[in-house]
């Protein structure tokens, strides 16, 4: 297994498993005698502080961090060939800035192994992981099973009326949808909507 200097992703909506296929791949570089690390963005505040979590409950021992650059800090002091990063998309790093680190980064001969939401609750493709995919050496798109009529899912459907772009939660918030489970959705949360607007100038 030579995965030496690569890029490594896997994307999807919640629930696909992204998560699952990031331990899988650390497990395997350790395996290989691979000096790996994993890190996860300090605002990811589900499950252990120092632990990656998938939703089938394999676990990962992970650094905490704020912003990617800390993970070259890391590898300026510590001897690594493999490193994990979840949940890529609630890093406040530029694109432009963490294509820059991930290049430094192989460039010593460190695989990257990311997992990542495509996707936000609204379908609009999170900025990071649409610049990294074409650089990627390998690259999976995973898929939950909508929720609604059990075929594969494409899209995380927020369940509450929370607005802001990121809003950490897991089943008590989101679930998987194909487009169409996901149109139909959001059609009628409009209609909801647009009716109490009306309701509200009669008042």
């Amino acid at each position: 297994m030579k995965k030496q200097g690569k890029l490594i992703v896997h994307t999807g909506s919640m629930f696909s498993g992204k998560t699952t296929s990031l331990w899988r791949e650390l497990y395997r570089m350790k395996i290989a005698s691979y000096k790996v690390v994993a890190f996860k963005p300090s605002v990811d505040i589900r499950h252990d502080d120092k632990k990656i979590v998938s939703h089938d409950n394999l676990e990962l021992d992970a650094h905490k961090i704020d912003d990617l650059n800390e993970i070259l800090v890391y590898t300026k002091n510590n001897e690594v060939d493999g490193i994990g990063i979840d949940e890529l998309q609630f890093f406040p790093n530029s694109p432009e800035e963490v294509i820059k680190i991930f290049n430094e980064l192989m460039k010593k001969d460190i695989t990257i192994v990311v997992s990542g939401l495509d996707l936000d609750y609204k379908a609009r493709p999170f900025e990071i992981i649409k610049e990294i995919m074409p650089i990627a050496d390998e690259l999976v798109k995973h898929h939950a099973i909508c929720a609604s009529c059990g075929e594969d899912a494409w899209v995380s459907f927020r369940k509450n009326a929370d607005e802001s772009r990121i809003q950490i939660g897991a089943e008590d918030i989101y679930e998987p949808l194909c487009r169409s489970c996901y149109t139909k959705k959001m059609e009628e949360r409009e209609k909801i909507k647009n009716q109490i607007s009306i309701d509200q100038l009669k008042e």
